[in-house]
């Protein structure tokens, strides 16, 4: 497992034997240890027996001092059992977001000697959201002239679950003049889109009420509704029409508030007062509501705050051109957010020693410590150095984990303690760094006789 495979100086006989029985199960030491838990499971449950997968006893792990490591601590370890228990609340959505695969990453550390074992927790989904539409009620307004298969699309649900949990199907109430269509977006998302299936008579039925429905595949399913108002308008005879389906455009992150994105046209071949359009957004995000303006007459869409790669890599929205007829047409926009080298790297000490012996041989480990780096790619490619003319260097163990290991002859009575300073740097152009300082105390042993101050009185 990376760094956590170190070799250990025998000691006595339990650690010769120790050292005889370590190759029959160091492989397995070199993989992390994978538990798999679903979400929101109750405070104190057991995730897994952390010292029987590591192969300590149940007296090691006091004797040891085995703890997990982590940024935010949602685990502890039982000290009687060396069970991996739940201490807080764990929400996959909170947690892991939008993302489909939500692993934690967990360290757990043990000393005499120092060592560190890596824990990957997979959390599982499970159905406790049902979908939701940002508004209860929709209203349309829909021509008498329009033709059957005309299609509109519907505002989408929106379910934080993933995978069967997740939004699956739209249903429609039954009705004569009405179906529905169900389409995945780029995204991989699913929206509705409303068929008109018979010619409306705005003066036999002036308004028609329907009931969209979004349920998801979990057991038992969740669902929501939202009611249709439907206005049947008098006779516009041609919706606008887009000059694209699709616009797809890509930002680099961190440019300024009133940067133009894309200019959408949609033209409509009747004239005056039916011809004038105006764009909306329609049943866009609260998030992209917040990025991103429209000018509802230019159709001229520009940043209203700045972006964050970080947070938001992409960013899908409809908008509407619907002319002075209430006739409307509908369009994708897709804001592809690029990375740019904004965020300096991390260092993170996850275990120092406490004793570093005068007569430590080269390569004891006295430190270890990660690296992160929020940025993708080269920006977020990470490289380690240390400050110079110390008997010290850095050992690369696995992904972005470190040892700090000696690296020369030690002397207390020459130097009595050490003020280590990591580095560490990116490969952004221009790159960025960032530096911590430790300070390491020598430990004392008897390796001076005394000495008299002259040879003769």
């Amino acid at each position: 497992m990376g760094g956590s495979c170190v070799q250990r100086r025998p000691a006595g006989r339990l650690q010769v034997l120790f050292s005889f029985l370590l190759p029959l199960f160091y492989p397995a030491l070199c993989e992390p240890i994978r538990y798999s838990i679903p979400e929101e499971l109750a405070k104190g449950s057991v995730v897994g027996n952390l010292a029987k997968d590591l192969g300590l006893s149940v007296l090691d792990v006091s004797a040891r001092k085995l703890r997990v490591s982590t940024e935010k601590l949602l685990f502890s370890v039982d000290a009687e059992s060396g069970d991996l228990l739940v201490k807080d609340r764990i929400d996959r959505e909170q947690i892991c977001k939008e993302r489909r695969r939500c692993e934690l990453q967990l360290e757990a550390v043990v000393e005499n000697p120092l060592n560190i074992f890596h824990i990957i927790v997979v959390v599982e989904d499970i159905n406790d959201h049902a979908p939701q539409f940002h508004k209860d009620e929709i209203n349309l307004e829909i021509s008498e002239s329009v033709t059957p298969g005309t299609r509109t699309i519907l505002e989408s649900a929106e379910d934080p679950d993933i995978s069967m949990n997740s939004l699956s199907k739209y249903q429609l109430s039954p009705n004569e003049y009405f179906s529905l269509v169900v389409k995945d977006s780029p995204d991989g998302g699913k929206y509705p889109e409303l068929v008109l299936k018979k010619t409306l008579d705005r003066e036999t039925q002036s308004s028609h009420h329907l009931v969209l429905t979004a349920l998801d595949s979990g057991d038992p399913p969740r669902s929501s509704t939202a009611q249709i108002q439907i206005l049947v308008v008098d006779a516009n005879d041609n919706p606008p029409v887009f000059s694209r389906d699709m616009y797809r455009v890509s930002l680099r992150e961190g440019v300024p508030p009133g940067t133009s994105v894309v200019k959408v046209s949609a033209t409509d071949r009747d004239e005056g007062f039916n011809a004038e359009i105006t764009y909306s957004f329609l049943g866009v995000a609260n998030k992209a509501q917040h990025v991103f303006s429209l000018d509802s007459a230019t159709g001229n869409i520009i940043t209203h705050q700045p972006l964050d790669f970080e947070e938001v890599e992409r960013y899908t929205m409809d908008v509407e051109a619907k002319d002075r007829g209430s006739l409307s047409t509908q369009c994708k926009v897709i804001v592809e957010v690029l990375d740019e080298n904004d965020n300096n790297p991390e260092i993170i000490i996850t275990s120092l020693s406490d004793q570093i012996l005068e007569d430590s041989h080269p390569g004891m480990v006295v430190a270890l410590f990660k690296t992160q780096d929020q940025d993708s790619g080269e920006n977020g490619e990470v490289t380690c150095n240390l400050s110079r003319d110390i008997p010290f260097k850095i050992h690369s163990s696995s992904n972005n984990y470190y040892k700090l290991v000696t690296d020369g002859p030690l002397d207390r009575e020459q130097t009595p303690e050490y003020n280590v300073t990591i580095t560490a740097t990116d490969r952004g152009k221009p790159p960025l760094s960032s530096s911590t300082t430790i300070t390491l105390h020598i430990t004392d042993v008897n390796d001076n006789a005394p000495v008299f101050h002259q040879a003769s009185y």
